[in-house]
């Protein structure tokens, strides 16, 4: 397969092996940096999280202020340090959506990578919606077209994904470490379905379509026609497309605004079972895990089941509730500056999402309750041997201060997360 990638004119180094003076000063300094921090659970996170923060600002990312935590003299301060280190922060490479460089449907851990990074490197990748036949005139540009006509192999599953991208130094029993530094939509327009796998189907006993505008200086969408999905029984095609009639798009009666959440819905590694894999049910590699806080300043942690882990990226939204009840998010291509990290001292067993404020596990099962079971179960796991809480002060904790939600409810596995609020712990 095609490799696409630019490597800018520097010399870079592995910034989770390196252990360099100018690293960590000192034991005394790495104890000071964590009672401060108390958010960072690895000294390889602290590491990463600072050159992600230099490489945000040299993006002009509005998030990049949001990754340093502190008072304003210590975030000027980090900030300078940070712009010092995206010199050594990594390549930074383009990985651009084509026929070459996706694949539809499916996850399969044979796939070869079509593009090698080390860890620590920046790739500016391109998502590309699988619902841009809702609309082809306004979804569609010449890229995402070709990609339509020639990636022909598709199935069972429904996304598409590009990648896969394999990590140097990434082995079995590993984490990914992976920063969204920032997004972008593609196109200013995005798809809703009421889709015949949607919780409330039974109800309406139709599938309708809502193409949402995407207006990125007021960060909101806003719904602009719907139509009656008439093209086939059911939408069960993967990328099937509509020809535009004018005559049967309904102008939305009421106007609303919706708050663009853009985020990842499918992100992962390759999986540690073998043959083609359904791309539509989340499991402990990640995949489609439908979570709206994937997005700009988050971080997610996978553990690795593959040498190389052999990332991939898919099903871009600009905006999505919790439960993704209809049946989708307002799905629509986008593209993303990543920062990719192999950890050796972080090592977990379910995807781990980090936000600004919150610490996130989650639980995926055809069985909500089980799925509920599995988040607590994580949650439980992360406090006890990433916080080294005792099980029965965790219990109680999680009882009192960790908030659980409903991720979706409509990818074969429904999803529950667990999110831990960084401020209930107390620098010591």
């Amino acid at each position: 397969m095609d490799r696409h990638s630019h490597n800018h004119s520097h010399s870079f180094a592995d910034s989770t092996n390196s252990t360099n003076d100018d690293d960590i000063a000192d034991e005394h300094d790495e104890k000071a940096f964590l009672k401060c921090h108390p958010g960072f659970l690895s000294r390889q996170s602290r590491r990463a999280f600072l050159a992600s923060a230099g490489a945000a600002a040299a993006l002009g990312s509005n998030y990049a202020v949001s990754f340093l935590r502190g008072d304003s003299e210590e975030a000027k301060a980090e900030t300078l340090l940070a712009a010092d280190l995206i010199r050594n922060a990594g390549s930074i490479h383009i990985l651009k959506a084509t026929p070459q460089t996706c694949f539809w449907g499916f996850f399969d851990k044979t796939l070869p990578p079509v593009l090698t990074i080390n860890s620590g490197d920046i790739v500016y990748i391109e998502a590309l919606t699988h619902h841009a036949g809702d609309a082809p005139d306004l979804l569609m540009d010449a890229g995402v077209r070709e990609v339509y006509e020639k990636v022909i192999d598709r199935g069972p599953g429904v996304h598409i994904m590009t990648g896969p991208i394999s990590v140097r130094g990434a082995e079995p029993g590993d984490t990914l470490m992976v920063r969204i530094l920032k997004t972008e939509p593609r196109l200013a327009y995005g798809s809703n379905i009421a889709a015949h796998w949607g919780y409330l189907y039974d109800t309406f006993k139709k599938e309708r379509i809502t193409i949402y505008k995407i207006d990125m200086a007021a960060a909101q969408a806003y719904p602009t026609f719907a139509y009656d999905f008439k093209g086939r029984p059911v939408y069960d095609r993967p990328g099937f497309i509509t020809a535009p009639e004018p005559a049967a798009r309904e102008t939305i009666k009421t106007k609303v605004a919706i708050p663009l959440r853009p985020h990842f819905g499918v992100m992962g590694v390759a999986p540690n079972e073998s043959g083609r894999i359904n791309s539509i049910p989340p499991g402990s590699f990640g995949g489609n895990i439908d979570n709206w806080r994937i997005g700009a300043g988050a971080t997610m942690y996978y553990p690795v089941f593959n040498k190389g882990a052999n990332f991939f990226v898919g099903d871009s939204h600009m905006a999505q509730g919790d439960a993704e009840l209809s049946g989708t998010a307002i799905e629509a291509s986008m593209n993303g500056y990543l920062q990719i990290f192999v950890l050796k001292d972080f090592p977990i067993t379910n995807p781990i999402l980090e936000t600004d404020t919150h610490w996130i596990t989650h639980g995926f099962n055809q069985d909500l309750n089980k799925a509920m079971r599995q988040a607590a179960d994580q949650m439980l796991d992360f406090l006890t041997t990433k916080r080294k809480m005792s099980a029965d002060e965790a219990y109680s904790m999680i009882s009192v201060g960790v908030d659980f939600g409903v991720t979706q409810v409509v990818d074969i596995r429904q999803g529950c997360h667990a999110a831990v609020p960084k401020h209930l712990f107390i620098p010591s």
